[in-house]
């Protein structure tokens, strides 16, 4: 059995080299932050790292893009102590920064101020008690720098130092209401919260009397858990400096709500200088709660004259996938607080999601934002006086926006990346693209990736009130060759409501599943976002149902259209959140048939057992209430369907996987046993609903590419997993 196993392994790595990007390549190639420009605009900073697999380590640094001549050079900032740095404004190329280290306080950090010429020559600001980050700045007229930065804190508003924190001497756990965990953490009294802070020019940037000063703990602090940014994803995005330094605002979730069931979040605002506490102008009883906007908040970005607040938000208070608007509102300082007026909606027109970064222009009469348009983030550019018909047309076209900057020429300096490139940088002046650099174009990684490969297909869907076609992504082999045909791997993204877009992933890369031998197809049925808020909204208590009848028309098509170039015969399925929900759906339906082998990653297969989640406003929403309320969770139950499992299934589920716990694919797995279906179990113990570290991620793939590779071309497979 042991020669068996080595003989598979073997087998299995030599198909893998035979292709062109592998696993390997993804997952050690250079990783490229988005761009932070200078103020004269000469040069833009940015992070990038590198796994090396000999070492088994990561090689990070800051470095310096030159955006005239597209070279890169070394920022003079040492990474392994800088941990981020922003621009001071005013200066074309002044900085401030966080070192990681602090001597006097461990665990606590250091503020410096500089310049990129001559990083060398920076001065220490501030001593910092605890690991804060999220710096955003502001210069003042008196030319003070006020500072806003995030940090766990404990409930008397204080940061939490990890080196002296004080840790009960049980490790029992204990709850009063719903909401005990998120994503992969186990909720504590502890809540993130925003500090400000002031360096006076009068002392040489050093720390302003009395400190720093938590914003959150003024929001009836101990009784609403008042949090920013707000976890597991928010950042500094969540909180703003207005930018004479004068006014702050952050976004937190609705004390009056229980978090676990609703999504609603209102922004509050405050003066920096000031001691009052902040207020919701978007809460309970205002202008735009009344008007039917009641949902999550996101984005605060104040107007280059400090004078107006740009934002986005939803109207529902329990659904995340609802559309996202863009609103402006007039705000002033007003004897110690902030007075609003002149609330205005901007995107009501505009059937897209508005993303972020909100970044004004520089004379305030029109906000750049992005949103995701037909499987493509874009820019678009909302005036001002814009009324409530206005819909935007988008600045840029095929790649998707990561990120971008308004320059000082009003250049648009943008990052952005796609299916065949993991970076893209360029510069948009006046709609034309000045092309920076490419990754796919310079870094060895990715030289046989081409836009070539990827094309794209619309086909029916099957709900017969949709008035478009649904749209899908074709990815061929970098080494495709005509006249040959190669096997589905048919692509379900999670979400649902979510979407195969034209941008770059880490974790399901399409070019690393074509490059072993398929043609991927990735389509965006019903649920999909980008498309129409209609189509996102269709899928609620429909989840087996018409995404899954749009699937069947996706599979209709290529197998009546593309078997010129595709081999419908020896196709497989893979899926991961949803998308392992809906292969674990096909199992159970006809389609499963069609298939020689699935792949479910962290899906549901139990739908009744969804309702050990945190997060129960998205279970409640998208299957019509509680599970004892609504027909929906019987209804699109994939165990209710046993007796239909038959194809071959590898089943993926991790331990810190609190969204879908893991006991829902143990049990998935010990049915297909029990019943007979070859299937394989793969569990990470220090993964969450992703697979982000580096080697597991290269174990993660090579698994799964020797169970379909098995299945769909009849390679040899490990028979001896680890375990058993």
């Amino acid at each position: 059995m042991a020669m068996a196993r080595y003989l598979g392994i073997a087998s299995a790595l030599a198909a893998t080299s035979l292709a062109q990007f592998t696993p390997e390549k993804l997952i050690s190639a250079p990783r490229r932050g988005a761009l932070s420009p200078s103020g004269d605009g000469s040069v833009a900073l940015l992070s990038v790292s590198q796994y090396n697999f000999s070492e088994t380590a990561s090689h990070s640094s800051w470095s310096l893009l030159d955006l005239k001549s597209g070279e890169f050079k070394d920022s003079g900032l040492n990474i392994s102590e800088v941990s981020e740095a922003v621009w001071i404004p005013g200066t074309d190329s002044g900085i401030v920064y966080i070192n990681g280290t602090n001597e006097e306080i461990p665990g606590g950090v250091t503020l410096w101020i500089g310049d990129i010429k001559d990083p060398s020559k920076s001065t220490l600001a501030a001593s910092l008690d605890a690991p804060y980050t999220g710096l955003k700045i502001a210069k003042t007229e008196s030319g003070d720098i006020h500072f806003l930065v995030n940090s766990l804190a404990y409930p008397n508003g204080t940061a939490v130092n990890p080196e002296t924190e004080v840790k009960p001497k049980h490790t029992g756990r204990f709850y009063k209401d719903v909401y005990v965990r998120h994503w992969d953490t186990w909720l504590t009294k502890n809540r993130y919260n925003v500090f400000a802070g002031a360096l006076s020019a009068n002392s040489s940037y050093g720390l302003a009397h009395p400190g720093l000063r938590n914003l959150n703990h003024g929001v009836n602090w101990t009784t609403t858990r008042s949090e920013t940014p707000v976890q597991p994803f928010g950042d500094s995005g969540d909180y703003a400096i207005s930018p004479d330094g004068k006014l702050y605002a952050f976004l937190s979730k609705a004390p009056q709500l229980n978090k676990a069931n609703y999504t609603a979040s209102y922004i509050y605002l405050g003066e920096v200088a000031g001691t009052a506490a902040p207020v919701a102008f978007n809460g309970p009883d205002s202008e735009a709660f009344e008007a039917g906007h009641q949902g999550a908040s996101g984005l605060p970005s104040f107007s280059p004259d400090s004078s107006k607040l740009a934002y986005v938000q939803q109207d529902e208070d329990y659904y995340e996938s609802d559309r996202w608007q863009l609103y402006t509102v007039d705000v002033a300082a007003a004897n110690g607080s902030v007075a609003t007026s002149n609330w205005k909606a901007l995107s009501a027109g505009f059937d897209r999601w508005v993303q972020g970064p909100l970044t004004w222009a520089h004379d305030g009469s029109s906000i750049y934002a992005t949103a995701e348009d037909y499987a493509r983030v874009k820019i678009f550019n909302f005036p001002i006086i814009a009324d409530a018909n206005y819909v935007p047309e988008p600045l840029t076209s095929n790649t998707s926006v990561t990120s971008f900057s308004l320059l000082k020429n009003n250049d648009l300096l943008v990052t952005a990346s796609a299916i065949w490139t993991p970076v893209e940088y360029y510069t948009l002046t006046n709609g034309t693209k000045n092309t920076i650099f490419i990754a796919a174009e310079s870094d060895p990684e990715f030289s046989d990736l081409s836009a070539d490969h990827v094309s794209e297909i619309f086909f029916n869907g099957s709900d017969p009130n949709l008035k478009q076609q649904l749209q899908a992504w074709i990815i061929k082999p970098s080494n495709f060759v005509e006249n040959k045909t190669y096997p589905l791997a048919f692509y379900i993204h999670g979400g649902p409501q979510g979407s195969w877009g034209n941008s770059w992933s880490n974790r399901w890369n399409p070019a690393v599943w074509a490059d072993q031998g398929y043609i991927v197809v990735a389509p965006n049925p019903t649920g999909s976002t980008g498309f129409g808020q209609y189509l996102t909204d269709a899928i609620q208590g429909r989840w087996g149902g018409y995404p899954y009848y749009d699937l069947v028309n996706a599979w209709e098509y290529i197998n009546s259209e593309l078997t010129s170039f595709v081999d419908v015969e020896n196709g497989i399925a893979a899926g991961a959140s949803y998308g392992g929900y809906m292969t674990n759906w096909i199992q159970s339906n006809d389609l499963g048939d069609k298939f020689k082998a699935l792949v479910t990653h962290d899906g549901i297969s139990q739908t009744k057992a969804a309702w050990g989640t945190e997060e129960l406003w998205f279970i409640r929403h998208d299957y019509n209430g509680t599970v004892w309320e609504s027909e929906a969770y019987d209804k699109w139950n994939p165990f209710d369907h046993i007796a239909n499992w038959s194809t071959p299934q590898f089943v993926v589920h991790n331990t810190l996987d609190y969204r879908l716990p893991e006991s829902d694919g143990i049990a998935l797995f010990n049915v297909l046993q029990n019943v007979g279906v070859p299937s394989r179990f793969l569990n990470f113990p220090n993964e969450n609903h992703w697979v982000t570290k580096q080697e597991n991620s290269l174990f993660w793939h090579k698994e799964i590419f020797n169970w379909i590779n098995h299945y769909s071309k009849g390679e040899p497979l490990d028979d001896e997993p680890a375990g058993n």
